[in-house]
């Protein structure tokens, strides 16, 4: 009761309303023995003291800025500029809830309209909505989409190279609804042969899982002759110097915005980016904002099709959009506001040189290959094998404070040798040859 604004004429108003006398009254129906535990707590800390405990046990985890980690998988370190988290941050916005009055919330759905704006370009798309929880789940309501957009066709084909996990997020959206997930190969034509007359949609992901880049020119052309949409899963950095999804063609574009000014935390929040074209804009699930004017001609912004949205016919409702997303979207906005064009294509040229640098540097340390040996093109990850499993040159590297990668054992049991390596723009010189020195030292221990 102490850190209640109560007083005692408030709580005698209350004891009355409940019929009692006292506050221990309430307490009545605890037996007297357990009312009042004895705690066996440590003597109190300090601010200062319980900080620095919690320091220490702290230091007792691996990770941190102590540890160079080339880790990705779909989560990566990218710089971020530091007004992206300044501006995110101010009260306005962090505390901004759902905006469910557009009118008492212009400032919330202009940066939901200018997010949209920017990624649309940047997409070579017509529409893009405000957003899903990552990419996991934009790709699963792509997949639900399509269903929806093309009548009477109840399956769905995933590319080889989409991510595990979506493949199994996928999986725990569209089975429930009676959707079957098929899966394709990875040449082109492998995919094209695997649509059929009850193919909703062929998902593809570009950059793929292992970091390869793919020729999808005619790819869409061949899907849609045989009535079916696609769907293309994108790393955002990687279009500001590839080919956009628009341009070839792409019904859906979904992808992981996480790269986009957001900090890889510990597994979220992260921000599903959708987009899709004009067409089929009524079948689109999420949040869609839109630029208009009032009575007197002044610019104003409101939410379209709103009769999608939870809040609004919740029977008919396609998704749940929470606004965790709003404020991640923000920050997506915040970043590419602040890089700009071209700047967004320096990170992109910066993540695939020093990617391809990295990969130069390491397959020379004898025993280990990049990509099976084969010349694929990748943009920022890509697969090193080596000849230790992946997880004894992962607990070597981890002695010398550098975390190589991801032992692709995780996914693909049968890969033990295989491990994942991502960098991007944020990667020094000297920190990649710490990797690369790191790697040939644990090798070569190995194999003496």
């Amino acid at each position: 009761m102490a850190y209640l604004g109560n007083t005692d004429a408030d709580r005698r108003i209350m004891l009355e309303a409940l019929r009692l006398e006292r506050i221990e009254d309430l307490f009545a129906d605890i037996p007297a023995a357990k009312r009042f535990p004895e705690l066996d707590l440590p003597p109190a800390m300090s601010e200062l003291e319980i900080l620095h405990e919690i320091d220490e046990l702290a230091a007792m985890n691996g990770g941190g800025p102590r540890l160079l980690s080339f880790v990705g998988a779909g989560a990566y370190q990218h710089y971020i500029p530091s007004i992206v988290s300044f501006l995110s941050g101010r009260g306005e916005f962090a505390t901004a809830y759902t905006p469910y009055q557009a009118e008492a919330s212009q400032g919330t759905v202009q940066t939901i309209f200018e997010y949209q704006s920017m990624v649309a370009d940047l997409l070579g798309m017509e529409v893009v909505n405000a957003s899903h929880y990552d990419g996991a789940t934009a790709v699963a309501e792509a997949a639900i989409m399509a269903v929806r957009s093309t009548r009477g066709r109840d399956s769905v084909v995933l590319a080889e190279g989409l991510h595990p996990e979506y493949h199994e997020v996928a999986a725990t959206y569209l089975r429930p609804q009676g959707v079957a997930i098929r899966a394709g190969g990875s040449a082109a034509d492998e995919l094209i042969n695997a649509v059929d007359e009850r193919t909703a949609c062929l998902i593809v992901q570009n950059p793929d899982f292992f970091g390869r880049l793919h020729d999808l020119s005619g790819l869409a052309d061949a899907v849609h002759e045989r009535g079916a949409l696609l769907v293309l899963h994108v790393d955002p950095i990687a279009t500001a110097i590839l080919a956009s999804p628009g341009s070839l063609g792409a019904d859906i574009v979904t992808g992981e915005g996480q790269s986009l000014g957001i900090p890889v935390s510990y597994g979220g929040p992260y921000l599903g980016v959708f987009a899709t074209r004009r067409s089929l804009v009524r079948k689109m699930p999420g949040r869609l904002a839109g630029e208009t004017t009032d009575a007197e001609g002044r610019r104003g912004f409101v939410l379209t099709l709103n009769t999608r949205e939870q809040h609004i016919r919740r029977e008919k409702a396609t998704s749940n959009i929470c606004t965790n997303q709003g404020l991640m979207a923000l920050r997506a906005a915040i970043y590419l506001a602040s890089l700009g064009p071209q700047g967004l294509r320096e990170v992109a040229t910066l993540c695939y040189q020093k990617a391809h640098y990295a990969a130069s540097r390491l397959a020379a340390v004898p025993g280990c290959t990049v990509n099976g040996g084969e010349d694929t093109p990748f943009f920022k990850e890509f697969v090193l094998s080596t000849p230790l499993t992946a997880d004894d040159l992962i607990a070597g590297c981890a002695q010398r404070d550098v975390i190589p990668g991801l032992a692709l054992s995780r996914y693909y049991p049968e890969r033990t040798h295989d491990l994942l390596v991502a960098v991007t723009e944020q990667y020094s010189r000297a920190q990649i040859d710490a990797l690369v020195d790191a790697v040939t030292a644990v090798t070569g221990d190995t194999q003496a």
